[in-house]
């Protein structure tokens, strides 16, 4: 099946595609996911980056250190501050994390599993029955 996923922030000054199938979507519960969603967790797809490109505007992005120690930068919009894709990603340089309510559509995804959740909030227990992880699983 072939899947060409298109999204973008809310203002329309950044636009993204990926050509490619996603390799997972979780429901990322770490404490950066948490800080820019303003909520418990956010919903996120990791695509292959050499499928991933802007096809519009420019992102700023944000520099910052993952649970691995190596950096990630966290991309949004200048304008309107919706948060697009992380790349860079640690432990997973190859793969794009696109947040997916930027997504046109986001019902093309469907999450598999919850990650990081021993950094998930004490009040939030996902009762959907998908796969947990303490982390990011192997």
């Amino acid at each position: 099946m072939s899947i060409s996923l298109e999204g973008g922030c809310a203002c329309g000054q950044i636009r993204y595609e990926c050509t490619a199938e996603p390799i997972f979507t979780a429901h990322c519960h770490c404490r950066d996911c948490q800080q820019a969603s303003g909520g418990a967790m956010a919903t996120v797809s990791g695509v292959p980056s050499a499928a991933f490109r802007v096809t519009k505007g420019a992102p700023k992005s944000f520099r910052y250190a993952g649970s691995s120690g190596k950096g990630l930068d966290r991309n949004f919009c200048p304008n309107c501050g919706s948060r697009l894709f992380t790349n860079n990603a640690g432990a997973l340089p190859d793969v794009t994390f696109i947040n997916v309510g930027s997504l046109d559509n986001p019902s093309q995804v469907t999450p598999s599993m919850h990650i990081f959740m021993a950094s998930a909030q004490s009040w939030d227990k996902p009762a959907d029955g998908l796969p947990q992880f303490p982390g990011m699983p192997g």
